[in-house]
């Protein structure tokens, strides 16, 4: 019994476990076999999409005479040909030819297991991966040099999953129908270097100024390099950049076995002699700023097109002296000039292109300086300053931070005006305490500042970093009367044959802030220049601006306009180290000057609109009150918003012979237009049929009824007042003492220290 029971018991406990392990090894091999089948139709749908691919390639002779790559002539505003941009394409050199030196280096820096995959490496695309993974962004690409030719000859650069997948099939196709020597001429004849260069004979002979034939292993190091970057790595806009890819080129050729340490160790990259290149100009400088702009106007396409630029060559001309006359030593400079629809006359990004082709106008983000003072005191305006309001030139502490004014010294009670013309730092604080550091942001973020804005109290001084173009477009707005203007350089694209492209519409000026504000400012900047801080801009025509200077004298600034032409000028080092004397009072506004100059000679002089007519908001709120509609008719509200008839259903609006209360004629003795309710009018409410007339409602005993009852018709006749603001003849009274006023009082902006423990 026990035995049986033993037994019953065992099977009991033991037997469950093998029948349930059944159903779950099935689910396990549903899935695999699930996932298999259909690995099974992708490796077969890879193989027919290869296949096909393959089919459809062209031959490899076809391969080698197509040539790939856009001219581009871009022209001035004058219609003049600015430069020439296109492909450039050496000899075609066959495997044989090419230095084995030029072939190692560009297996080892592009892809080192070039010999041994099939076209796509699995073990790069799963580096790529975990790089992904563990950064979070695409770092490390996994292109083969065939998955790059296949890019280069077939597809373009957009980093999408749908390219990627193209342009795996067709290498796959590639290494399938040409052998690896094959593939690797088609690539070192066709990969792109930078200026232009296509191949390595192109840019042996742009840079070293000999063929490929007899390139040296510094040489080939330095060509092996640019692929990755031709622009930043390219020798001549930045030889130590290259130097130092080189250099890894040449370390990774080394561990790949391509050359011994010792033939590492006695080749010196910062010997090679670089072709001496006369043909760059300042003119780069603005082909590299509107060329990338491109591929968001027209289609993508090889066609030659012409580009139509706002670009005037003599402006550009004087802007290119003005920079490299007046730069310190040492320094770098930058020029943004804008007409006044925002297109871009002049654009100057350093003082040599050649030595750097690094955009100091349009890509360097560095401190303004005093030039920042624009948006606090745009601020203050908008807020109820004006230029003759009093304020307290005084040593201040706002949360720990004590300005100090550039002099040390302090001006007492002064006024805006000249509290901006000479700069003076504590009052800038005052006004952007006063208004909020936040608003002052805005108003920056308002006028196209792009670059993050800081609020803390400081910022009001340029604390925060701008782009030139940036600042410059800012001002111009202040010149346009308050309305934006957007920096622009190409107005139209055509084809060679004259087909148009693109012609750009007259862009959207939204209107930043109230006329009477930007005039207040042009006030502000007008005298800066006269009597203030840039007095060396003035160029014997009315000119506005303002400089600005960053601690140390790191940065240079001025920024103005004149004749509708609105300029900015940058001065400064690279590495943001001080330069001996730089303000922006002395060598960006002699700049600015000497440009201006030559920009506004042909132009008609221009006086500036500084009258100052303020806004409807600050006349007294009971003007404000009464007036209001189209023909100057007053109405009357209920607390719901909802219009209202205080002299019964029965009423129509008079109609509007211009004439208002107060004129010497047109009145009746009823206070309205010549007895308008005394039947005066054959519409009037007098003559009104009964039979057209609402349904009498019973009313309550008001002022105006009183009136007429006790006869006192000689009384001008006036309207009831609105729920709550006293009886009818109160404000009688009220309206005969109100007078408009056009201009705000002075107001006495006066802020103690904060209190510190």
């Amino acid at each position: 019994m026990a035995r049986n029971g033993k037994r019953r018991s065992s099977n009991s406990a033991g037997g469950r476990p093998r029948h349930s392990e059944k159903p779950k090894k099935r689910w396990w091999l549903r899935i695999l076999t699930v996932l298999v089948g259909i690995g099974v139709l992708a490796v077969i749908g890879l193989v027919l999409a290869v296949m096909v691919t393959m089919r459809s390639l062209p031959s490899y002779s076809t391969l080698k005479a197509s040539e790939h790559g856009q001219m581009i002539v871009v022209r001035a505003r004058d219609g003049r040909e600015l430069v020439s941009i296109g492909p450039s394409y050496g000899e075609w050199l066959d495997s044989r030819e090419i230095p084995q030196v030029m072939k190692d280096a560009m297996v080892a820096v592009e892809d080192r297991r070039f010999y041994s995959h099939y076209g796509v490496d699995p073990i790069g695309v799963a580096r790529s991966l975990m790089v992904r993974v563990e950064k979070g962004v695409w770092r490390q690409g996994g292109s083969t040099i065939t998955q790059q030719l296949a890019r280069n000859i077939f597809l373009n650069n957009n980093k999408t999953f749908d390219r990627k997948a193209r342009e795996a099939i067709l290498a796959l196709a590639l290494e399938r129908k040409f052998s690896k020597d094959q593939i690797l001429e088609l690539y070192l004849n066709k990969v792109y270097f930078g200026g232009g260069a296509y191949g390595i004979d192109s840019a042996s002979r742009l840079f070293f100024s000999h063929p490929a034939t007899q390139l040296e292993p510094a040489e080939a190091a330095i060509i092996a390099g640019l692929v990755k970057a031709p622009s930043r790595y390219s020798p001549t806009a930045d030889a130590d950049a290259a130097v130092a890819r080189a250099a890894i080129v040449l370390r990774l050729m080394q561990q790949e076995g391509y050359i011994s340490g010792a033939e590492a160790d006695r080749i010196d990259v910062s010997t090679v002699k670089l072709k001496e290149d006369h043909g760059q100009n300042s003119v780069r400088y603005f082909t590299d700023w509107v060329l990338p702009q491109l591929d968001f106007l027209v289609p993508d396409s090889f066609e030659p097109i012409e580009v139509w630029t706002t670009l005037d060559v003599g402006m550009q001309r004087a802007a290119t002296t003005a920079v490299k006359s007046n730069a310190p030593g040492g320094a770098q400079g930058a020029l943004v000039s804008l007409d006044r629809d925002g297109a871009v006359l002049a654009l100057v990004g350093g003082t040599d292109y050649v030595e750097s082709n690094y955009n100091r106008a349009t890509q360097a983000q560095r401190q303004p300086g005093s030039s920042w003072k624009l948006f606090v005191y745009l601020a203050a305006l908008e807020a109820g300053y004006t230029p003759d309001t009093p304020v307290y030139d005084r040593q201040i502490t706002i949360d720990g931070w004590t300005p100090r004014n550039s002099g040390g010294t302090y001006a007492g009670k002064i006024d805006v005006r000249a509290a901006f013309a000479y700069s003076k730092n504590t009052v800038a604080a005052q006004l952007g305490q006063s208004v909020g550091f936040g608003t002052v942001a805005s108003m920056a973020r308002r006028f196209g500042i792009t670059s993050p804005i800081s609020t803390y109290p400081s910022m009001v001084l340029g604390a925060s970093e701008v782009r030139l173009i940036e600042l410059t477009g800012a001002f111009a707005a202040v010149q346009a009367e308050g309305r934006s203007v957007e920096p622009y350089g190409i107005t139209r694209v055509t084809t060679a044959d004259g087909d148009l492209l693109y012609e750009r519409k007259r862009g959207r000026q939204d209107q930043l802030v109230a006329p009477y504000v930007a005039a207040q400012m042009t006030d502000l900047l007008q005298t800066a220049v006269n009597t203030g801080t840039g007095r060396a801009a003035q160029i014997g025509r009315p000119a506005a601006g303002k400089t600005g200077t960053t601690s140390s004298n790191k940065d240079g600034w001025f920024m103005g306009f004149s004749s509708g032409i609105t300029t900015g000028v940058w001065m400064g080092k690279d590495d943001n180290s001080r330069v001996a004397g730089l303000q922006g009072g002395t060598a960006p506004a002699r700049a600015w000057a000497a440009y201006m100059r030559v920009a506004t000679a042909k132009r008609p002089v221009e006086e500036f609109t500084t009258e100052l007519t303020m806004p409807e908001w600050q006349l007294e709120p009971d003007d404000e009150a009464w007036f209001g509609g189209e023909g100057g008719d007053y109405y009357f509200f209920d607390e719901e918003g909802n219009p209202i008839d205080p002299y019964g259903r029965d009423y129509r609006a008079p109609p509007d012979d211009g004439s208002r209360p107060g004129d010497a004629a047109g009145y009746g003795p009823d206070g309205y237009r010549d007895g308008y309710y005394d039947n005066g009018y054959p519409e009037g409410y007098g003559n009104t049929p009964p039979s057209e007339r609402q349904p009498e409602q019973p009313r309550g005993i008001d002022q105006d009824f009183l009136d007429r009852a006790t006869g006192r018709q000689e009384q001008n006749l006036r309207r009831d007042a609105p729920p709550g603001t006293g009886t009818g003849q109160q404000q009688v009274q009220q309206q005969q003492v109100i007078t408009p006023t056009r201009q705000a009082q002075p107001k006495m902006v006066e802020i103690r220290p904060a209190q510190t423990n």
